[in-house]
């Protein structure tokens, strides 16, 4: 049987609007023809005519946040501690491996406006919608409207968020790894921020997030291409890459399919 697989993760690139001002990834690109004399410090007396075309090496030098890019955040990112404060919250480095390759859920809120903020009542009638009764572990892409926008100045502000309500919807039964092509698993900063000025109501406040206080999860941000899986039937792979006690790790999402 074969297998396809389809790319559900952004690329860390420069001049891309995919995070607030002030908070974008940098990358410094050194070419092949200008890496000669860093290669000729572990060879003395190295020059370009010694090597083919003149060549030497292309690298990199990246300045990012843990949360530039396609991330997993660790419940250590939400809140100190979690199960209602009896244990400390894992970081990213101690994400259980076997939570990352998983039968995938897509609910599909493309439909909610930019702000709103999804209830238990939105979840539960999107699964009756596909069909699909909830299993533990079942990794839950939520795709809004964001992905349709990213890469444009737009995109932080747009896309439905995820409340304290749906997220333990879903975490009371049983599911531990979470996703959204959204900025972030909450609405947009700029929607909570005019309902803050509204009310003062601190509970409004990175709902979503800090359900992970009570029952911990993990959730993937910044997420691509989820309008084009169906609502479930492909496994997810989502390894974060593993930084001792950190708050998020970069992560290659995947969607697998059995064909």
């Amino acid at each position: 049987m074969a297998r396809r697989f389809v790319d559900l993760s952004i690329a860390l690139e420069v001049g891309v609007p995919s995070d607030p001002p002030g908070m974008e990834p940098k990358i410094t690109y050194t070419r092949h023809a200008d890496s000669v004399p860093q290669m000729a410090r572990s060879f003395p007396g190295l020059t370009a005519e010694d090597l083919p075309d003149g060549e030497g090496w292309a690298v990199e030098t990246v300045t990012i946040s843990t949360h530039n890019g396609t991330h997993m955040d660790a419940p250590w990112h939400f809140h100190s501690t979690t199960d209602h404060g009896a244990r400390p919250a894992p970081a990213i480095d101690e994400t259980p491996l076997d939570l990352c390759l998983r039968p995938g859920v897509k609910l599909d809120f493309r439909g909610l406006p930019d702000g709103y903020v999804a209830t238990a009542a939105d979840v539960e009638a999107e699964l009756a919608r596909i069909g699909h009764a909830l299993q533990p572990l079942d990794i839950v892409l939520v795709n809004t409207r964001a992905g349709s926008v990213f890469g444009q100045p737009e995109y932080i502000h747009a896309g439905c968020g995820m409340g304290r309500e749906a997220t333990l919807y879903l975490t009371e039964r049983g599911v531990r790894v979470v996703g959204t092509d959204a900025w972030s698993w909450d609405a947009p900063f700029s929607h909570t921020a005019r309902r803050w000025a509204e009310d003062r109501d601190p509970k409004i406040i990175w709902e979503g997030h800090k359900a992970g206080r009570e029952i911990p999860y993990w959730q993937m941000e910044k997420l691509s291409n989820l309008e084009a899986l169906p609502a479930f039937g492909f496994e997810v792979a989502c390894f974060p890459v593993k930084i001792k006690g950190a708050s998020a790790g970069w992560t290659r999402a995947v969607a697998i399919f059995e064909d």
